[in-house]
């Protein structure tokens, strides 16, 4: 019998356009069945590990370096009999969806500079009992101590700004970028009193040089922000460092480092096919994500040597296709006689 490799099936992900079902791939390898692509994704044990021994010579890692976090949901909504499959907040869709949830780390070397994903894990609380916290504290502790991850800032929103989050981030002797909800409570006075965000009085120099306040269970206090968009929208920046210099428009450029997970999440989602497996096995699930991170890889290193985006490194490949059928279509338009 002959057999598919994860080379080829990293590589039809790379190069089908819509279609990422393991129906569609035995149509277009010859020899190899529909029976023995799900075979393989359900026998298969790739994990985050593999991801990263593939990433581990492309980070440009150093002291000023980030570190990203951010869950994506994985669209299953039509979905009944797929495991892994659960009931959980999507901010794509700013409500609840029925999906996959992936907890994302990220590397990245700066705005507008590589980043690569270096971890991840699938949140599955019925299968292993983790909630997504605790999925952040473990990636985070094995890329200080495991991978020896140089970067020093890190970056997350406010699902993740819990107190023990931050408490944890703060051992660690990172610095936190990160954004509060707007009912949470600070204190600017030795005595505790607790005041909402919009109480704060912000002075002309406060909303450039952000103020000192206190978080509840918090034993450090923080540097807040009020960043104010064009459009109206407040975001609430605070970070743990201890630069008194840190501007407003500094601590937010800093924390606008975190778009790129979301350049992540779209590319693995419209690139590569991550909700499009329609396998009902978790393990299938789980290397079907496995392979779609490494087209992605595949597809980011192709894009970087060609000077061009990933989506324009994929569009490529119909180019020849294209031209060709313009050239010499194999069905011409219907002409009456």
């Amino acid at each position: 019998m002959i057999m598919i490799t994860k080379q080829q099936y990293v590589e039809y992900l790379i190069c089908t356009i819509g279609n990422y079902t393991s129906s569609n791939l035995a149509e277009h390898l010859d020899e190899v069945s529909h029976d023995v692509i799900t075979d393989y994704l359900s026998s298969e044990r790739h994990t985050a590990r593999g991801l990263w021994e593939l990433v581990e010579g492309l980070i440009q890692d150093s002291p000023e370096a980030f570190m990203l976090v951010d869950d994506s949901v994985q669209d299953k909504r039509y979905s009944r009999f797929i495991e892994l499959v659960k009931l959980q907040y999507s901010g794509t869709e700013h409500g609840l969806v029925r999906g996959i949830g992936i907890v994302n780390l990220v590397h990245s070397a700066g705005n507008e500079k590589d980043f690569y994903p270096m971890d991840y894990r699938i949140y599955a609380p019925d299968q292993d009992g983790k909630t997504k916290n605790e999925h952040f504290s473990e990636m985070i502790i094995n890329a200080v101590f495991a991978k020896k991850i140089k970067a020093k800032r890190i970056l997350f929103d406010s699902w993740y700004a819990s107190a023990e989050n931050l408490k944890l981030v703060h051992r660690l002797g990172l610095t936190f970028f990160t954004t509060l909800k707007s009912n949470r409570m600070v204190s600017l006075s030795k005595e505790g009193d607790w005041i909402h965000l919009n109480e704060i009085e912000w002075t002309s120099e406060r909303l450039q040089n952000g103020v000192i306040v206190k978080l509840k269970e918090v034993p450090f206090k923080v540097q807040l922000f009020k960043v104010v968009a064009t459009d109206g929208d407040i975001d609430w920046v605070i970070t743990n460092g201890s630069d008194e210099t840190l501007t407003a428009q500094a601590a937010q450029e800093a924390n606008d480092v975190r778009w790129q997970i979301e350049e992540l999440h779209r590319g693995l989602k419209q690139l590569t096919g991550t909700e499009k497996c329609q396998c009902r096995k978790g393990r299938s699930q789980r290397n079907h994500i496995a392979c779609c991170y490494h087209a992605w890889l595949s597809l980011k290193v192709k894009a970087k040597a060609l000077g061009k985006t990933l989506y324009q490194t994929k569009d490529d490949l119909l180019s020849d296709y294209l031209r060709a059928e313009l050239a010499t279509p194999r069905i011409q338009a219907f002409l009456p006689a």
